[in-house]
């Protein structure tokens, strides 16, 4: 993309790029088709776009960007490097919303460019994380610095075109440094991906932000720690601008990448501006969104969300546990919520996903089990994805364990939430490992595949959805051995991209091991897929699926009167339990007593 002028003298190429990480064998991660698209990606390209057309570099400068997302694109690093050479090396690399569990393969890909003196900075939540909250640069970002390579703290907005001069000038700072400084985002340029980007996602998919910042204290979490706990959000007219310029292009579906959109203080005028698009002009879209445990607790939130789109939602559950949730400081959640909340999104045709991080300091592969076992009987929820509890660069967890002098695993490429990092104090890391391999199988038996398409027609919901989720979650742990988060369509392996330090397999070694894994992974992933298939065709036929019943969709009366198994876990299930019924006793005589002088004056 370049934004042109006739008095252009000089050209300043962008290349942003969005790193994956590395396989268990050093290979980069990549697809086809990849399922979730970049924000970080979208919110840069917009941002080096807006000032291109404003010629924020000077009248004589023409910007062109180049974007690539690694997940689904093989990088041509050489020939990026002759382009940015070609031009008299005036450009910059930036590579974009790196995780810590993606820093290895930036700082490769870093490397390759650094070697032929082509400008270099990174940004994204390993940066931005270890600069919140660590006293020190950590050797990884030291070892950045020394390569000449420039780091990013905070938010791009009102600060890329100062990035952007110092890179023209060749001058460069080692830190930019916004996280005290977080930017508004109403009238802000919004995230944008042309097509030719967007159709390499699943069902050409892209992604925006309608706010950031988080007010729990989720230990776990970095983003509270890098976007703060305060709601900033985007107006509605920001949000209906985006959807018409992505319906130009044919893009109509959205993940939208709040990390808790149900806490987003416009999320209101924002789903009534997409109702209105909806209905009166048909401009529809469709999103999922991530929400805590108490979005329905926000009048009309469930029901709005649907109606402005919302076909799928992530649900941060966690735990069944008290203890663990405490041990979390996830203290929003409540057990004795779950099942009606839940049931309301299934009641206006949501599909559910929910988070369970797996390796809380009470867990054993016991309790896990029987827990899991607990969440396929009591709660309608869809889709699992679990995670190893990691203490991910950024969050208190990490910080704590840093301060204590615990043990953490150097290696950043594993910091993918399905390896273990740290010790844990009743499961060893082969335990823990092994566990959470099994905890998939555990909660995708064919059995209960099976009641989810059962429960999802009583709902009015045709059960090939239930088929597709297991396809994109259960199978990409089963057959492609990564978490769905990282996950796409026909893995892409090639020979030349191995980690650093590791030596390339010899030809006649590598391709025939290839040619096993595909026959073998996409072997069984078919005849499993099809197996499911014949199920989900039975259950859609049979009559009595429609009066299916079990105690997950049996209706709620009265939340804290049921009688759960979840209810009586431990000490602290009961005892939150006991709070709970308090507190409801508490509203309804609160209720009373304000509607008695009504009654009496009447």
């Amino acid at each position: 993309m370049a934004v042109a002028a006739e008095s252009v003298t000089r050209r300043f190429r962008v290349v942003l790029i969005k790193p994956s990480h590395y396989d268990d064998d050093g290979y980069v991660i990549q697809w086809w088709k990849a399922w979730i698209p970049s924000n970080s990606l979208a919110s840069l390209y917009a941002l080096a776009r807006d000032l291109g057309e404003k010629r924020a570099l000077g009248d004589d400068v023409e910007i062109v960007i180049e974007a690539y997302d690694e997940m689904n694109t093989v990088l041509p690093i050489r020939k990026i490097a002759d382009r940015l050479l070609a031009e008299g090396n005036r450009g910059l690399v930036c590579l974009t919303g790196v995780q810590s569990n993606q820093f290895p393969r930036a700082m490769d890909i870093a490397r390759q460019f650094r070697d032929r003196g082509i400008q270099v900075a990174v940004g994204g939540f390993h940066v931005s994380g270890c600069l919140s909250m660590l006293p020190e640069l950590p050797d990884d970002l030291k070892e950045a610095q020394a390569l000449g390579i420039s780091l990013f703290a905070g938010e791009a907005e009102h600060r890329l075109g100062e990035v952007f001069a110092d890179a023209l000038e060749g001058r460069l700072q080692p830190i930019y440094n916004y996280l005290s400084d977080l930017p508004a985002l109403q009238q802000a340029v919004t995230p944008f991906l042309p097509h030719e980007l967007v159709q390499k996602y699943d069902g050409v998919i892209s992604s925006f932000d309608a706010g950031r910042g988080c007010p729990f204290q989720c230990s776990f979490c970095t983003i509270i720690n890098v976007q703060g706990r305060k709601s900033r959000w985007r107006d509605a007219d920001d949000i209906e601008r985006l959807v018409r310029q992505n319906r130009e292009q044919g893009i109509f579906r959205f993940f939208i990448t709040d990390d808790n959109f149900a806490r987003n203080r416009n999320w209101e005028a924002i789903f009534d501006r997409l109702i209105e698009l909806k209905e009166r002009e048909g401009l529809g879209v469709r999103f999922l969104i991530q929400v805590d445990t108490l979005c329905h607790k926000s009048l009309g939130f469930v029901e709005k969300a649907a109606r402005a789109g919302c076909t799928h939602v992530f649900i941060g559950l966690e735990s069944i546990n008290p203890d663990n949730l405490l041990a979390m400081k996830k203290s929003q959640n409540r057990i004795t919520e779950y099942r009606r909340m839940f049931q309301m999104w299934k009641e206006r045709g949501v599909i559910t996903y929910a988070g369970y991080i797996l390796g809380l300091p009470g867990d054993t592969p016991e309790t896990i089990k029987r827990d899991i076992e607990i969440v396929q009987r009591e709660l309608p929820v869809d889709l699992l994805e679990f995670t190893i509890l990691t203490p991910l660069p950024g969050s208190e967890d990490h910080q704590r364990l840093y301060r204590a002098g615990t043990w953490m695993d150097p290696d950043m490429n594993g910091y993918d939430l399905e390896h273990v990092t740290t010790g844990h104090p009743r499961m060893s890391k082969e335990v823990w490992q092994q566990t959470y391999r099994d905890a998939w199988r555990w909660y995708y038996t064919d059995a209960h595949v099976a009641r989810m398409m059962r429960r999802n027609v009583r709902y009015g919901i045709k059960p090939v959805r239930i088929w597709h989720g297991v396809l994109q979650i259960y199978c990409a742990m089963r057959y492609e051995g990564v978490h769905p988060q990282q996950c796409g369509y026909f893995r892409y392996k090639v020979r030349g991209q191995r980690r650093s330090g590791l030596t390339p397999e010899p030809v006649l070694a590598f391709y025939p091991k290839r040619a096993w894994q595909i026959l073998t992974t996409y072997g069984g992933m078919g005849l499993y897929l099809w197996r499911i298939h014949s199920v989900r065709k039975r259950i859609q036929k049979d009559p009595a699926t429609r009066q299916y019943s079990d105690l997950a969709i049996t209706p709620v009366a009265d939340a804290e009167g049921e009688a759960l198994e979840m209810f009586e876990l431990n000490d602290s299930s009961r005892a939150a339990v006991e709070k709970a019924r308090r507190q409801a006793a508490g509203r309804r005589d609160k209720s009373e007593r304000v509607e008695a002088p009504v009654e009496a004056a009447e």
